[in-house]
């Protein structure tokens, strides 16, 4: 019987003794920083756009604000001496607040009650009208025309007084501010009116133009009688709206931003704008309220609100069928004149009779 002997394999060239452990994640640990740094690098670059698409609108509303705040208004073309052969004077004045000046032209009433006899420096009268014009615009206002106006009331012996708005005037430029600052500076066109002699003062408004004579009224008792083309009261829905008349913004966040950019170059916020007063005051003055039908910038109904709340016996309000936004002379040139100066005339007559004491040899 033989014996075979085993030799017993060499360990080390078998099997190993110890079994090294697999690297179950596949050498992902060595990958894992780098797959780290990707995606900060991609949180970095969302957040970077974000970040810059945020500025991006907030550039585009800061200019849409400062558009609002600093309108384009073409410079004056004429005046009233070249334009309806009125002989006039320039004036210029700082406004009630102290914060802007005021420049614009003094024309004063006619010696006799005929259009064609120009004014003289001597004549006097106690009677002046005050042309507030409106948003975009300077104290010429083409469409309305002032000039053709400012004839008829110098015939009508008045004294006329047109003026520019600070965000109007090409010397002395001021922020558009909703009708805050430029309150005070027509409280200082009233001022200069009374220091030329003014005993009865009327102011003729259009459009903001006739928003911002509201908010005068509220501060002084020197007026006598609004005429109102036109009204428009800025709020944030308002200013909006007329943004929306050129570009096509929604309506959020649009509104919002706009209005919270504004105070950025105006100073002032449209929450100042004493609105909610306006709409609920009964002024002791007579008013007289036109306004259109087809006005895309500032809705009837807001006139027809403020028309409603007037207890004065003088006041009224003519609501043009299909009529535009500060087109209503240009309308109906006839029916305009004949309504405006019949309502001049009923406001002298009341007028001099609650001042006796007043020459009435000046009545229309």
């Amino acid at each position: 019987m033989s014996t075979t002997i085993m030799t017993p394999m060499p360990l080390e060239t078998g099997f190993p003794q110890t079994l090294q452990p697999f690297p179950l994640d596949g050498g992902l640990q060595k990958q894992r920083p780098q797959a780290k740094t990707r995606k900060h690098f991609f949180i970095a670059l969302v957040a970077s756009f974000t970040a810059l698409c945020l500025l991006l609108v907030l550039v585009f509303y800061g200019y849409v604000a400062w558009m609002l705040t600093y309108p384009y208004v073409a410079p004056l073309t004429s005046n009233p001496k070249a334009a309806a052969g009125l002989d006039y004077e320039d004036i210029l004045f700082p406004s009630a607040s102290g914060k802007t000046t005021v420049s614009g032209w003094y024309v004063p009433a006619s010696d006799n009650d005929s259009d064609a006899v120009l004014a003289s420096s001597t004549a006097k009268s106690e009677r002046t009208v005050i042309f507030s014009h409106g948003y975009g615009a300077n104290r010429e206002e083409d469409w309305v025309p002032m000039y053709d106006l400012t004839k008829l009331l110098h015939g009508l012996h008045y004294n006329v007084v047109l003026f520019d708005y600070g965000y109007a005037s090409q010397k002395y430029k001021a922020p558009a501010t909703a009708g805050i600052e430029e309150s005070q500076q027509l409280l200082a066109a009233i001022n200069f009116a009374k220091s030329r002699g003014a005993q009865e003062i009327v102011v003729w408004g259009f459009s903001m133009g006739a928003g911002t004579a509201l908010q005068a009224a509220l501060q002084t008792k020197d007026i006598d009688a609004m005429i109102l083309d036109s009204t428009f009261l800025a709020t944030a829905d308002t200013m909006f709206h007329n943004v929306t008349q050129i570009l096509p913004l929604p309506k959020f966040p649009s509104k919002q931003l706009i209005e919270m950019l504004l105070p950025t170059w105006s100073g002032t916020n449209l929450k100042q704008v004493p609105v909610d007063q306006i709409l609920s005051k009964s002024f002791d003055i007579p008013l007289y309220i036109m306004h259109g039908t087809s006005d895309a910038k500032a809705p009837y109904q807001l006139a027809e609100q403020i028309a409603a709340d007037q207890t004065n016996p003088l006041s009224r309000s003519w609501i043009v069928p299909n009529g535009q936004h500060e087109m209503l002379f240009r309308a109906s040139p006839t029916e305009y004149i004949q309504r405006a100066a019949l309502f001049l005339g009923q406001v002298d007559q009341q007028f001099q009779e609650s001042h006796p004491a007043k020459d009435n040899t000046q009545t229309t």
